[in-house]
């Protein structure tokens, strides 16, 4: 398998609806800015690692958990 050029990344963007293509345009433009990284809250620094350390075991919250937390649950 060859590595993606960015000619493909931008045909598979095509493909996708309006919505998704906006969501992750702001993403690839946030990538490709030529900005320093934001500095990490050092008391939150525990949790940061902690979630990078479930990421790497593919351990995610529930799409209902996440709406939870988000406040997007009706009560």
């Amino acid at each position: 398998m060859t590595t993606p050029t960015i000619d493909d990344a931008i045909e598979a963007l095509r493909r996708l609806t309006p919505e998704r293509q906006q969501e992750l345009a702001g993403y690839i433009c946030q990538l490709a800015a030529d900005s320093e990284p934001e500095d990490i809250d050092p008391d939150a620094l525990p949790a940061v690692l902690e979630g990078l350390e479930q990421a790497k075991r593919r351990e995610f919250a529930s799409p209902e958990r996440v709406a939870a937390a988000l406040g997007l649950v009706n009560k």
